[in-house]
């Protein structure tokens, strides 16, 4: 890693930002130079030019990606090496917009969790519906962080490597409940579900067929 990565870098960890984001961001600097085979310092307005236009063009990334790059870059140079002018020379893409998510109707969400293969799919299922987990989260989940007697779920360095607590609803603890009773799960995850390839299109296509 050179020095200007490095820089990069703890600025980064300065800013608490996510382990995630931080191996993207450098990535993504590392791609940019090795594409304009030049010094980080010594890019010009004309070198962000070029790249932004390779970016949509030549590689015809979606808009999305493409903004992540863009930010990566926007903080090597506002951030790491106090070039805010150099932001003006790097615009989001001009049809960028942010999507609303899709809400489920409680009806729905009932058909989604009973269109499960098994127990396994169903405590999964439930327990990203019930209490709002992320993916990441949920396979990070340790029997140890459920709280029966307080009817509480703890998630630890959730996003943004913040940890917080979430209700644990009496019918999410009666499936956990007869899941652990079925499985018997370690202290350490209920059934590794980080190891496991859960996947949730084909409940989605079972729910819209329904």
């Amino acid at each position: 890693m050179n020095s200007f990565l490095q820089r990069m870098r703890e600025e980064l960890v300065r800013r608490n930002y996510a382990q995630s984001t931080m191996r993207s961001y450098l990535r993504i600097v590392r791609d940019f130079q090795t594409y304009c085979g030049k010094r980080l310092d010594r890019l010009g307005p004309d070198d962000l030019r070029s790249y932004h236009a390779y970016l949509l063009e030549a590689r015809k990334l979606a808009v999305r990606t493409v903004v992540q790059h863009v930010a990566a870059i926007r903080f090597l140079y506002a951030k790491t090496l106090k070039r805010r002018d150099m932001k003006e020379d790097l615009p989001y893409p001009r049809n960028y917009r942010r999507r609303l998510p899709v809400v489920l109707s409680p009806e729905e969400a009932v058909r989604l969790i009973d269109s499960s293969r098994n127990l396994f799919h169903r405590a999964m299922l439930m327990t990203l519906y019930s209490c709002g987990l992320r993916r990441a989260e949920l396979c990070r989940l340790k029997v140890s962080d459920i709280d029966s007697k307080r009817m509480m779920i703890r998630i630890v360095q959730g996003k943004g490597n913040v940890d917080r607590e979430v209700p644990l609803s009496p019918k999410l603890l009666e499936t956990l409940r007869l899941y652990w009773r079925w499985m018997r799960p370690t202290s350490r995850s209920p059934r590794r579900w980080s190891g496991q390839q859960f996947s949730l299109q084909p409940h989605a296509r079972s729910c819209k067929s329904t």
